[in-house]
């Protein structure tokens, strides 16, 4: 919040405390790095204690500099917080919204949502991005974004996350590579795989890497491949495989063009979380898109469940 005035002077310390560097963080708040400086000083001045340990490098925050950024940001989410609640109270739904997701939920249930959403709030004002997640947690943590919806990682400074859905994943090839569709498939049990896997900074590639070697699967080629819909026209038309979650193939399961596999013995899951800045609470819209998101996302993935499980009847 712009107005806020508990933001406001929490800002130069919380960026600080993410980039380790006062230069950085001035970029960041449209300062200069003495002003920064001055600021941190001030700060430790009135608190008598030192926050940042400074070197030729950078800067680390000390203990006491972390718990000073954690108890701001607490202090400052309680007043936004507040701040939306009167808001929801006076039933205005407007304002900015702006969203970072991965090709995986924009292909099937974007669109639904906004065709619930965007009647519903005609006043907001909506701006969504496509991307991967190195990108998307990146423009969460400098505030381009509102929230964004990741692969589960091990957490980072400056953002807070929570599990939005976790999610089987499918193996999906085309009809040259000869699989049954829905039938589950041991993948240590199938030939070696022509496989396509997103890029190295891709935290669902590494995911992928540690399944294969733990459970003995065989890769004949591997090809890296940062581009959704390049990836799934592939697979269709040759023999190569790929891994994704049962998310974005639920509307492939009847077109025939795509055949989708559930990974079984063991299974294969996806964990995604919601993402945002951890001095900021999320405004009313965005709770209402995430309301309406989240029912969607978890609705698409039992879908795909009861679709194999009528397949093993049958």
């Amino acid at each position: 919040m712009a107005d806020n005035p508990a933001a406001d002077k929490s800002a130069p310390l919380s960026r600080c405390v993410r980039k380790v560097s006062f230069t950085r963080a001035a970029q960041r708040e449209n300062a200069t790095q003495s002003g920064i400086s001055q600021h941190v000083a001030a700060v430790e001045r009135a608190l008598k204690v030192k926050l940042f340990e400074r070197t030729a490098g950078g800067v680390t925050p000390t203990p006491a500099g972390l718990r000073y950024y954690k108890r701001c940001v607490e202090a400052v989410g309680t007043l936004e917080h507040a701040a939306e609640e009167a808001r929801s109270l006076a039933g205005e739904v407007t304002g900015e919204l702006r969203i970072g997701l991965m090709p995986t939920f924009t292909r099937a249930v974007l669109a639904p949502v906004l065709d619930d959403f965007v009647p519903r709030c005609p006043e907001v004002r909506l701006h969504i991005v496509e991307g991967y997640s190195a990108l998307l947690t990146e423009m969460v943590l400098d505030d381009v974004l509102d929230f964004a919806v990741v692969p589960a990682f091990e957490g980072t400074i400056g953002l807070k996350s929570r599990l939005l859905v976790r999610d089987r994943e499918m193996m999906i090839s085309g009809p040259k590579a000869g699989f049954k569709a829905l039938a589950p498939l041991r993948l240590s049990d199938c030939r070696p795989l022509k496989i396509v896997v997103p890029g190295p900074d891709n935290i669902r590639r590494r995911n992928l890497e540690t399944y294969f070697q733990s459970h003995g699967v065989e890769i004949a080629a591997m090809l890296e491949m940062d581009a959704m819909i390049a990836t799934l026209e592939f697979v269709a038309r040759s023999d190569w495989v790929t891994i994704l979650p049962s998310v974005i193939s639920v509307n492939d399961i009847s077109r025939g063009e795509l055949i989708v596999n559930p990974i079984a013995e063991p299974e294969l899951h996806a964990e995604f979380v919601v993402i945002q800045p951890r001095r900021r609470t999320l405004s009313t819209q965005a709770r209402l898109f995430l309301k309406r998101f989240e029912a969607r996302s978890r609705a698409y993935s039992r879908r795909v469940g009861s679709h194999h499980r009528r397949q093993q009847k049958t």
